[in-house]
């Protein structure tokens, strides 16, 4: 299962209508997640490691993720983050 990660541009976010989306926040931790949904969001502030069962990904300020519906992983959030998110 992929995780895309990209930058958007302003257009993009626009588009969207990310800044409507709910707010999440979390401090410093590391957890495991299961998504039954799929999720978008957009990181306004922080840096989190995303580990799977094939890779480890960097997120941070400014990338737009997606995770996929059935994704298994652990989160090991390196500086408080604050996102754009939502589940569909």
């Amino acid at each position: 299962m992929e995780i895309i990660i990209k930058k958007l541009s302003e257009e993009e976010i626009k588009s969207k209508n990310i800044t409507k989306w709910p707010i999440w926040t979390k401090e410093v931790s590391t957890f495991d997640w299961f998504y039954d949904e799929k999720e978008e969001c957009l990181f306004l502030e922080g840096k989190v490691i995303i580990h799977t069962d094939s890779d480890k990904l960097e997120i941070q300020k400014g990338d737009y993720a997606v995770f996929p519906k059935g994704l298994s992983c652990k989160w090991e959030v390196i500086e408080p983050i604050k996102k754009y998110y939502k589940f569909s």
